[in-house]
């Protein structure tokens, strides 16, 4: 569970924060990692549909380490948002990244 902090994981860690905040990448960006850490991505589009108020945006937003809105506003059409999650499963016992397409 602390692999991301390991000296292992940090180069990982560090390809996504920027000044210590989760860095936003757009739908065609991804993490810049040395040749030698380079590892597979796997890719998923979640989609989150719900009623309105419940959150969706706020999730979103927390995952991606943005601001969370203080105050409710109603989603117009779709926001798509990327971000990337490094792991080290362990069944395999080597890191991929996740990139998560989040659909609100």
């Amino acid at each position: 569970p602390g692999w991301l902090l390991s000296p292992a994981g940090r180069p990982y860690l560090d390809s996504i924060l920027h000044r210590n905040q989760r860095r936003v990448f757009g739908l065609l960006e991804r993490p810049a990692l040395p040749p030698a850490l380079a590892v597979p991505i796997v890719t998923y589009k979640l989609f989150l549909a719900g009623r309105s108020g419940v959150g969706k945006t706020a999730l979103v937003a927390w995952l991606g380490g943005t601001p969370v809105p203080p105050a409710h506003h109603e989603t117009l059409g779709i926001e798509a948002t990327t971000l990337f999650w490094p792991a080290k499963p362990r069944a395999s016992g080597r890191p991929v990244l996740f990139q998560l397409h989040l659909w609100d």
